[in-house]
């Protein structure tokens, strides 16, 4: 009968036939410590998401347009003489723009201006102003608090490391109310990938400020705050990436295989050359 035994690659060894050691009790101990500390870094990567960036030049997302919200509040200005007027050198010109524009009143005769709208992909500007008004108030103070200034798509769940609203919580209650503030913002487009292929479109950007003291024709101080934007002409893509199990496996294989190999040429090593040193002690080398 076949004997399926002799196909056994591994033999075992006799107990008694083997012959433990100090060295080789350190050179294990030393061994499975560190697998253990390499499985253990194999499994974080394995869990957590890499996440890879990439620059090229394109504007992917939706053609020709991107999506704006703008959360300020102005503590002493009344919502009544509040609007936000768009315009861009694609002859766009819309004053008092009031769709999906929420103004909720707070404190002691103040504003909390929200609002959502679309730019054209060209340089342009949004300003928050009285200009729409019905009437102009007795007492203009643009001071104001922003809470958010961000485009594209909502990305504050990710946790995204990056400059996606650099002006949250910027406060100007210690400027004098008749300033005009201009913020110069410069946007890059921000794609972001997660691991199942969803695709989200942002941007991120910079900005400059400045305040002024400005006159309307008729001669009035007449304080706005401006944002005045240019696209750049690069795209950041960050892409979320995952380690397959295969891999993951693989790399278990490796660590625990390639570690025992090793261990066992320095143990071998280590009695190898403990054994020629007793025949030498004992005068049996020749």
């Amino acid at each position: 009968m076949l004997d399926i035994r002799r196909f056994d690659i591994y033999p075992k060894i006799p107990k008694d036939l083997t012959q433990p050691t100090t060295a080789g009790a350190v050179i294990s101990m030393l061994c499975v410590a560190f697998i253990a500390f390499m499985i253990f870094n194999d499994v974080l990567a394995y869990i957590f998401i890499d996440l890879r960036s990439e620059f090229f030049i394109d504007d992917p997302g939706r053609e020709g347009k991107i999506d704006v919200q703008v959360n300020v509040s102005f503590p002493h200005m009344a919502c009544e003489y509040l609007g936000v007027d768009i315009q861009d050198e694609n002859g766009r010109h819309e004053v008092g723009f009031i769709d999906h524009t929420n103004k909720v009143p707070i404190g002691d005769g103040g504003c909390r201006f929200e609002s959502r709208f679309e730019i054209n992909k060209v340089p342009g500007n949004f300003h928050l102003s009285t200009h729409s008004a019905a009437t102009q108030p007795d007492n203009y103070d643009m001071r104001h608090t922003i809470h958010s200034i961000k485009f594209g798509d909502d990305v504050s769940h990710k946790n995204l490391k990056g400059s996606f609203d650099p002006l949250a919580n910027r406060d100007t209650s210690q400027e004098n109310g008749l300033n005009t503030h201009e913020y110069i913002l410069k946007i890059v487009p921000s794609v972001h990938e997660d691991y199942s292929g969803n695709i989200l479109n942002s941007y991120q950007y910079t900005f400059g400020h400045k305040s002024y003291i400005t006159y309307h024709h008729s001669g009035k101080i007449i304080p706005a705050v401006w944002f005045k934007y240019e696209l750049q002409p690069i795209t950041l893509k960050q892409t979320e990436q995952r380690q397959s199990f295969y891999a993951f496996l693989t790399s278990i294989c490796a660590v625990v295989g390639g570690t025992f190999t090793v261990a066992g040429i320095i143990d071998s090593t280590f009695f190898t050359i403990s054994e020629l040193v007793k025949k030498q002690q004992m005068g049996k080398l020749t």
